[in-house]
């Protein structure tokens, strides 16, 4: 069994729902595959999975189909767009730990030859702090979290910072402000957040950008549209496209518990 150490596994996640997670990580995945880069997105929110309908469609198979046993990895592998492929995460609960040993060995080792094709995984988790989006974020190189200006926001992405920090020991965070007015704002929302977060953790945190909530990214949401693809010169899909620049030129941190071998034995239960 081969890994291709130079996948660049990230993770988008958040304290709560309604911040606009799968909103961006779609948009970004977009921007990366136009960038010539092969993506696959993994639709981590088991049960809720809707990557999917932001491209018009529906995946016709899922992650489940796989532990259900009637697909192989490579039946469920569903293509979006040019150089851009999803896992779907199914609708219909059932967590990746209730397999047995040999059948997680098996989906590992099937996740392992097909996604090393790929340049970039992103992972978009299901929103809070239960065990399966801890052990999601704690497996990938960088963890993305969307924060927004609504207290809930900041004070359950603190939570969820916390905890990975402290049972996980992740000590590195790219912060994404969205639903702001402009840029300033979004900038003035990350001082204030890394202040209280740094007040009290030792965690790095790195600012990547902010999205403006203007009117074109409400009716693109409204309308299962994405706005980078439908509406490229909105302020909001600016705002997209320097954020996944500067995902594109920042360097991933090298994990020492390994790449995305360690992504996918945390993700399946065999680590």
């Amino acid at each position: 069994m081969s890994f291709n150490y130079q996948t660049k596994t990230l993770s988008f996640t958040s304290g709560k729902g309604g911040v606009g997670k799968t909103t961006v990580s779609a948009n970004v995945a977009y921007r990366l595959a136009q960038s010539g880069k092969k993506v696959l997105i993994f639709d981590a929110d088991l049960g809720m999975a809707n990557v999917d309908i932001f491209f018009g469609t529906r995946a016709t198979y899922s992650i489940m189909d796989v532990l259900h046993g009637s697909k192989s990895i490579n039946d469920v592998i569903f293509p979006l767009d040019k150089n851009l492929s999803l896992i779907s995460g199914g609708h219909g609960y059932e967590k990746l730990q209730n397999l047995d040993s040999f059948s997680r060995r098996t989906l590992l080792d099937s996740l392992a030859e097909t996604t090393s094709a790929f340049d970039y995984i992103l992972i978009d988790t299901s929103p809070g702090i239960a065990q399966n989006v801890l052990q999601t974020n704690a497996a990938v190189q960088r963890v993305n979290v969307i924060i927004t200006p609504e207290p809930s926001s900041f004070a359950d992405s603190y939570a969820l910072i916390k905890l990975l920090n402290s049972k996980h020991k992740v000590n590195h965070f790219s912060i994404i402000c969205n639903q702001v007015k402009n840029h300033e704002d979004g900038f003035y929302l990350f001082k204030k957040f890394q202040d209280v977060v740094q007040k009290f953790l030792i965690v790095g945190l790195e600012y990547m950008g902010s999205i403006p909530s203007d009117s074109l990214l409400r009716t693109a949401n409204y309308q299962q549209k994405l706005i980078s693809k439908h509406m490229p010169s909105s302020d909001s899909s600016i705002a997209i496209a320097q954020i996944t620049n500067e995902l594109l030129k920042s360097q991933i941190r090298t994990m020492s518990h390994g790449g995305l071998q360690f992504m996918w034995e945390n993700l399946t239960g065999v680590a």
